[in-house]
């Protein structure tokens, strides 16, 4: 038995080291192929941002001045020839009274103003006479006195007549309600038949000539609202922003919500920009440091400080040693050492080698 193992071992030797020098070359080639295909790691694209984060408000987009419009003298209604929603110019009639009334009035006004005009012509002729006879000596000086003091009379009575009848003329035209501005109806309170009082509201316009938007503000914020940058974005086109600039800010919280209605005005908003809209009103600090946002995934340290892995053409890798500004629960701020646009890897960064391609793939996209 001794014998026979002496034999053996040296024939399983040789038969191990054969198999092995004819497996090496083919290993080596399946290694050497690894090496070369491209790993895939994942990337994001770099871009600077306010150190301190946006804050975002939904609000509705609203006319800076809405005003109820009412008839200015009392009457019957007509007619209502504007419903809600309807786009209105300046000048346009929005309703009607009943005006048989108000042009009997004027005609009332215009009796009596022929009336004190007759007087005046009646008095003035007297006094023209008793001047005259009292310069001949047949008619005493009390006698030219009182003829002067009823004509400056039937003088301040045609006055009054004539102004009377200038009201009466403007009450018939006021029974024609017509819109001070061009505008959105955005109410109506009348209908036809309906008496309604001097001044009394009948049409609610929305003039569309400046626009705002309404936020309500948390009490934490209100400092930041009055010194911060603002733009609004609609939901309907997310992609425009619109300068804005505070205009009005409550000095009391609402009661039920303890927030503070803020308006901001919009300089450039245009005819796409429409009443009653969503709009998200975002806020940025002026004047903040801007840095670069990046998941604490993609800090990596060979012990020459913080640095991140950018790929470049060609799948090629190149360490880039970075400057963090201060460190977030998720994320860390680099605020030097990288450009608007590096593709940047965020996952797996302690495995990588500067000599191995890689295949970028871009995170947002999962």
């Amino acid at each position: 038995m001794r014998d026979l193992r002496s034999l053996l071992v040296p024939a399983l030797t040789v038969v191990l080291a054969a198999g092995l020098a004819a497996c090496d070359p083919v290993d080596g080639a399946e290694r050497a192929d690894h090496a070369a295909t491209p790993r895939p790691v994942l990337t994001r694209a770099v871009a600077f941002e306010p150190r301190v984060a946006e804050r975002s408000f939904v609000g509705v987009i609203r006319p800076r001045v809405e005003s109820d419009l009412g008839f200015r003298v009392t009457g019957k209604v007509a007619r209502r020839l504007v419903s809600v929603g309807d786009v209105v110019t300046a000048g346009e009639a929005l309703a009607t009274l009943d005006e048989v009334d108000l042009k009997l009035q004027a005609e009332q006004a215009e009796a009596e103003r022929s009336a004190a005009a007759a007087s005046l012509a009646q008095t003035e002729a007297d006094f023209r006479r008793g001047t005259t006879l009292s310069k001949q000596g047949w008619t005493t000086a009390a006698t030219v006195d009182r003829q002067r003091a009823a004509a400056e009379e039937a003088r301040g009575r045609l006055a009054r007549a004539e102004r009377a009848l200038s009201l009466a003329r403007n009450a018939t035209s006021y029974a024609v309600l017509e819109a001070d501005a061009d505008g959105v109806v955005t109410a109506t309170s009348v209908e036809p038949g309906q008496v309604v009082a001097a001044g009394q509201a009948a049409i609610r316009l929305a003039r569309t000539a400046e626009k705002e938007a309404a936020v309500s503000i948390p009490e934490t914020l209100l400092e930041r609202v009055r010194t911060a940058k603002a733009e609004v974005s609609l939901w309907s086109s997310a992609g425009r922003r619109y300068e804005a600039v505070l205009r009005e800010l409550s000095p009391a919280a609402d009661a039920a919500t303890r927030t503070y209605l803020a308006r901001f005005s919009m300089p450039s908003a245009g005819a796409e920009v429409q009443l009653g809209m969503t709009a998200t009103v975002t806020l940025a600090d002026k004047g903040e440091d801007r840095v670069m946002r990046l998941p604490l995934t993609a800090l990596f340290n060979q012990g020459e400080g913080a640095s991140v892995w950018t790929v470049g053409e060609g799948g090629k890798l190149t360490p880039k040693p970075v400057t963090v500004a201060s460190y977030e629960a998720k994320d860390v701020l680099v605020s030097s050492g990288l450009a608007e646009g590096d593709r940047v890897v965020t996952l797996g960064v302690q495995k990588l080698d500067a000599k191995a391609p890689v295949r970028a793939v871009d995170a947002l996209a999962f």
